[in-house]
């Protein structure tokens, strides 16, 4: 890195001010990543993300569980009120 030469006081001002002002960006963004990701470990965090992920499998493959199970538990029921 070269070393950058400064002609006024007012320069060094001026670049120490810019410095100062992308350290506290940076330090926001970081203390906003942690937030983010301390939201992110819990439980109910976790257990949402758990079922979303298997939401869209079950909503596509509903009508296909229905026919499957549906004569079975019909034919539960039909036995059971006979007595069987």
């Amino acid at each position: 890195m070269e070393t950058k030469k400064y002609a006024s006081y007012a320069e060094i001002e001026r670049d120490l001010e810019i410095l100062k002002l992308e350290k506290e960006i940076n330090y926001q963004k970081l203390v906003l990543n942690f937030q983010r990701t301390k939201e992110s470990i819990t439980p109910q965090y976790i257990v949402n993300g758990f079922f979303s992920s298997y939401k869209d499998y079950f909503s596509s493959s509903y009508p296909q569980i229905l026919q499957s199970i549906l004569p079975s538990v019909i034919g539960w029921f039909i036995n059971k009120k006979r007595g069987s």
